[in-house]
C-alpha cells in the first residue's frame, strides 16, 4: 500500500446541512479529492427501486450488493457516480432517492459493501469525505473531523431552494417534514447511526454563510497539531 499523502478530512451531519457544498468547496481550496459518500447510498437505493426491491429485505439487498459495481469518477463538473457503468449522478438527486438512501443504509450488507469502497478511496489521504458516519465508523482516525448542522427549518429552506432552482415543483413544508423523518431514521438505526464524533468540531451553520463555514474549517485545518 502506498504511503498516505495527505490529510483525511471527515464532514458529518444531518440531511440538508450543506455538507456536499462545503466539502466540495473545501476540497477545491485544498487541492484535495472530494468524495460524497451519501451519493453511494443513493445509488444503491436507486438500483433497489429500479428492481422493485423492498428496502427492508436484507437478503435481496445483500444479493444486490454482490452483483453490482459502484464506481466513482471525477471530471470538471465534479464527482460522477455509476452503477454497472450507467451514470446515475443526475437521477439520484431527488427527495425520493434521499429517503431511499436512508432506508437502504440500515442494511448491514449495504453498509459493509460501501464501507470497504469508502476506506479504499480515502486511504491515501488528500481527501475530503462527507456523510453521516465518516468520523465515527469509516475513518474514526481521520485527521480532522467536523460535524456540520443547522436547524431543521433552515435545512428545509435550503433543500427547497436547491430543488426549485433545478426546476422541481416541491413543497417547503413537505420537504421539511421529510428531513425530520430522515433525521429520525438516520439517528435511530442500529448500525452506524448519525451522531457527532467526540473529537469532531461542531459547526452550526444556521446563520453562517458558506464563506464563513469554509473559513472556520480552514482555521481548524491550518492549526492542526
Amino acid at each position: 500500500m502506498r504511503e498516505k499523502q495527505g490529510l483525511v478530512i471527515a464532514i458529518d451531519g444531518p440531511s440538508g446541512a450543506g455538507k456536499s457544498t462545503i466539502a466540495r468547496l473545501l476540497a477545491r481550496r485544498l487541492g484535495y479529492v472530494y468524495l460524497d459518500t451519501g451519493a453511494m447510498y443513493r445509488a444503491i437505493g436507486w438500483q433497489a427501486r429500479r428492481e422493485g426491491l423492498d428496502s427492508g429485505d436484507e437478503q435481496s439487498l445483500s444479493s444486490l450488493c454482490g452483483r453490482i459495481e459502484v464506481t466513482i469518477t471525477h471530471d470538471p463538473s465534479g464527482q460522477r457516480i455509476a452503477i454497472n457503468g450507467t451514470d446515475v449522478t443526475g437521477e439520484i438527486r431527488t427527495p425520493e432517492m434521499g429517503m431511499m438512501a436512508s432506508a437502504v443504509s440500515r442494511s448491514p450488507a449495504v453498509r459493509a459493501s460501501l464501507l470497504t469502497l469508502q476506506r479504499k478511496l480515502g486511504a491515501q489521504g488528500n481527501v475530503v469525505m462527507d456523510g453521516r458516519d465518516i468520523g465515527t465508523v469509516v475513518f474514526p482516525d481521520a485527521d480532522v473531523k467536523f460535524y456540520l448542522d443547522a436547524t431543521v427549518e433552515e435545512r428545509g429552506r435550503r433543500r427547497w431552494r436547491e430543488l426549485t432552482e433545478k426546476g422541481m415543483d416541491v413543497d417547503l413544508v413537505a420537504i421539511t417534514d421529510e428531513i425530520r423523518t430522515r433525521d429520525l431514521q438516520d439517528s435511530s438505526r442500529a448500525i452506524a447511526p448519525l451522531k457527532r464524533a467526540e473529537d469532531a468540531e461542531l459547526i452550526d451553520s444556521s446563520r453562517m454563510s458558506v464563506d464563513e463555514v469554509l473559513q472556520t474549517m480552514m482555521v481548524r485545518i491550518s492549526g492542526r497539531g
